[in-house]
């Protein structure tokens, strides 16, 4: 979970801290009870209802989970401790995208343990599987200029380094550029929204673009294909990694994270004038131990 902010009342922020340990040592009720201890001291404490929330939630009492969902997202209409997203997964909803305020905390939390966390943790594998899935597609092909599209600490411009002539990456996350700086691979570093710096790219300008288990924190990828289309030149390629799921569109799961069905990528790429070239099972990280289904795609810009 997002830790953020003080309520102000010391007794309060103590509680919470020991609900937030007894969460993560999967000791529910406790929690339950700490979160309520401390929301009794601070009641209007958004990080305490979405500490409730989560607690309530695993206990699978899920209409006081969504009441304190509720609560939190109105105290916190920004989102920051993602409330909106359990209330996705517990009500059905398809927000468009995770709120971008939790998306960059989430990250500026995490930036300093992440490259660690990801590989021995998660074992995670996305650039792994993407410069594999594009040494199929474009054997020996060096870019031009490539974007890594929420780059992060710089995993997979590490790996394709020396397959692009110019590299940049964009991350929402001003904690994330500044490791992935530290590592002297970019040429060009933006801490952006995704779809704000593809904007203001200017058009045909890249012919590579790389999104690392980018698209599990947005549902809707029409937007993001359409932006991508424009700032390739023809015959460049949009590669990327997606958690996959057997129901049409696209939805929230219980790890906070979207998935996207393989209908539901096919038919975003075809309207923005891209043709498939791989859409592959792949397994790019771990969730306590279990493998993460999900996909390896790499489009052709038409």
């Amino acid at each position: 979970m997002v830790v953020t902010g003080s309520s102000g009342d010391l007794a309060a922020d103590r509680r919470y801290q020991w609900a937030v340990g007894a969460l993560e040592s999967r000791d529910f009720e406790a929690a339950r009870d700490l979160f309520a201890q401390a929301l009794e001291l601070a009641p209007d404490w958004a990080p305490g209802w979405r500490g409730l929330g989560e607690a309530l939630e695993a206990l699978q009492r899920r209409d006081e989970a969504v009441a304190a969902f509720r609560k939190a997202l109105a105290l916190d209409p920004a989102d920051i401790g993602g409330a909106g997203l359990h209330l996705a997964f517990l009500t059905g909803e398809s927000p468009a995208t995770a709120p971008r305020a939790y998306v960059k905390t989430l990250f500026d939390q995490y930036a300093a343990k992440f490259d660690r966390h990801l590989v021995e943790a998660l074992a995670y594998r996305g650039p792994e599987i993407l410069d594999a899935a594009l040494s199929r597609a474009a054997p020996g092909r060096i870019f031009a200029h490539a974007l890594d599209l929420g780059c992060g600490a710089g995993l997979f411009g590490a790996a394709f380094r020396g397959k692009a002539k110019r590299l940049t990456g964009i991350d929402l996350s001003p904690a994330m550029i500044e490791q992935a700086r530290g590592k002297g691979i970019y040429d060009r570093l933006f801490a952006a929204d995704l779809l704000d710096f593809l904007s203001a790219e200017p058009v045909r300008s890249a012919d590579l673009a790389a999104a690392a288990d980018v698209f599990v924190y947005i549902g809707d990828l029409a937007p993001v294909f359409a932006a991508v289309s424009r700032v390739l030149e023809p015959g460049g390629l949009f590669a990327f990694t997606a958690q996959s799921q057997e129901h049409d569109g696209y939805r929230v799961g219980a790890d906070m994270r979207f998935s996207h069905s393989e209908a539901y990528l096919r038919a975003c790429a075809a309207p923005s004038g891209f043709a498939t070239l791989e859409l592959a099972p792949a397994v790019t990280r771990k969730d306590r131990g279990a493998d993460v289904p999900g996909w390896s795609v790499v489009l052709r810009k038409i």
